[in-house]
């Protein structure tokens, strides 16, 4: 059993070291919680769980506390793919819910299971998850400011290898901020969430660089086709450089192999395999 998750990017990490010490305390809290939870859960349920917990946390762009848009709105995108049943769900777009991951997950069984959003936003309210809003007094002057450094720069994501081998992937993400109403982020696609039986990946980063290099996808793929992960990971990552791509990723394989990359400094995550082990 095994579990690692990322929490974006962000450039005050190298001169602001109290905010670097909360979001690696907050990661290596977090990921101990999923790892304990993922004793007696499937890894869908645990990275369903784990993301739930990294979007309440302030800290991170995704659930409370994420970007505000050129409009003064907060729109939320999140996914979730099982790489047992390759089954993909996910919501893009949606606004006044407070887990957007949930509601991916509640969409899995569905035909439909991609809705974005008012499509999103009514499933969501006929489904019981009530009003809620996610924006923090920062965030609110951050776009007052019109800053397009904000601190909290990238998404949350989790992938998860349970007890019975089977792999999940979960990413959220708040958006890049005071983008165009209306514009799709890599993370509730299969370019930036991605999963089957023999990987999982979560990215973050640059959403369109993401979408361009299809990189949660590819990745998965040449680990399917028997490239190990983190040969597979540093190819596709190597793809992106002709345009300066910005990316970041965790995966985890059905052998057991746990990686992470970026192409920019730098990504934070935890991780959790014997012991937990966070970003320096």
């Amino acid at each position: 059993m095994k579990i690692i998750i990322h929490g974006g990017f962000f450039s005050e990490s190298q001169t602001n070291q109290e905010v670097k010490k909360a979001k690696q305390d907050a990661l290596a809290e977090i990921v101990k919680l999923g790892h304990k939870y993922l004793q007696t859960h499937t890894a869908v349920e645990t990275v369903v769980y784990t993301t739930c917990l990294l979007e309440n946390c302030e800290l991170f762009n995704a659930g409370t506390g994420s970007q505000i848009q050129s409009d003064g709105k907060i729109r939320l995108s999140a996914s979730l793919m099982d790489g047992k049943t390759m089954r993909f769900s996910g919501v893009i777009n949606i606004e006044d819910v407070k887990n957007p991951i949930c509601i991916a997950e509640k969409l899995m069984p569905f035909d439909d299971r991609v809705l974005s959003g008012n499509g999103a936003l009514a499933f969501a309210r006929e489904n019981g998850f009530k009003y809620y809003n996610p924006e923090i007094p920062q965030r609110r002057k951050e776009y007052e400011k019109k800053l397009s450094d904000s601190v909290r720069l990238g998404t949350v994501g989790c992938v998860a290898l349970d007890v019975y081998g089977n792999l999940a992937a979960a990413t959220s993400t708040g958006g890049k901020g005071f983008e165009i109403p209306g514009r799709v982020s890599d993370s509730a696609t299969t370019a930036g969430n991605y999963a089957n039986a023999l990987a999982g990946v979560s990215c973050t980063g640059v959403g369109e660089d993401i979408v361009s290099g299809a990189v949660a996808s590819t990745i998965v793929t040449r680990v399917t086709d028997g490239m190990p992960l983190a040969l597979a990971t540093e190819k596709t990552l190597n793809e992106l450089k002709p345009y300066d791509g910005f990316a970041g990723i965790i995966g985890i394989s059905a052998t057991g192999e746990i990686y992470h990359a970026d192409t920019h400094p730098y990504m934070v995550w935890a991780s959790y395999d014997e012991k937990v082990e966070v970003f320096a």
